[in-house]
């Protein structure tokens, strides 16, 4: 019996799957806990469908992200501290700093987005990257000034 998988169902398929199951499993489990619809000519449609405007936005979701990694390349955040002698911060500036900083320059990112493997802890510009999608990055120059 052929089936579309609604959920991700261990030992058979991910979601969106087309397969083909013993009837008694189907009948007996996949559609009385709502894992599976029939494959009808309709439903395999609708699935088509889904699938297109699924892609389409992954798509729009990418082009958003390049462009505003263009954006942050071309920008300089500046996050104020104190600091001691020979430039050295007292304290740190964190992911959580950045990320307030660029919200008051009117771009919102999370701050786990913010990839800085240590705080910051010296004066001046460093290159801290951003991952805005799974297949793009940017470089943001974040510079620590003192107060």
């Amino acid at each position: 019996m052929k089936v579309i998988l609604l959920k991700d169902v261990k030992g058979q398929g991910k979601k969106g799957d087309v397969k083909e199951l013993s009837e008694g499993y189907v009948r007996n489990f996949l559609l009385p806990q709502g894992l599976a619809k029939l494959a009808s000519d309709g439903n395999l449609k609708t699935l088509e469908v889904q699938n297109a405007s699924e892609q389409k936005r992954k798509e729009k979701e990418k082009e958003d992200a390049e462009a505003l990694a263009k954006k942050l390349s071309e920008m300089t955040v500046v996050v104020k501290t104190k600091a001691g002698e020979g430039g050295r911060l007292f304290g740190a500036i964190t992911s959580k700093q950045i990320a307030e900083a660029l919200a008051e320059l009117g771009v919102k990112i999370d701050k786990r987005k913010i990839e800085l493997e240590d705080p910051i802890r010296t004066l001046g510009v460093t290159q801290v990257p951003v991952k805005l999608h799974p297949q793009v990055k940017a470089k943001l120059n974040v510079q620590a000034a003192e107060e």
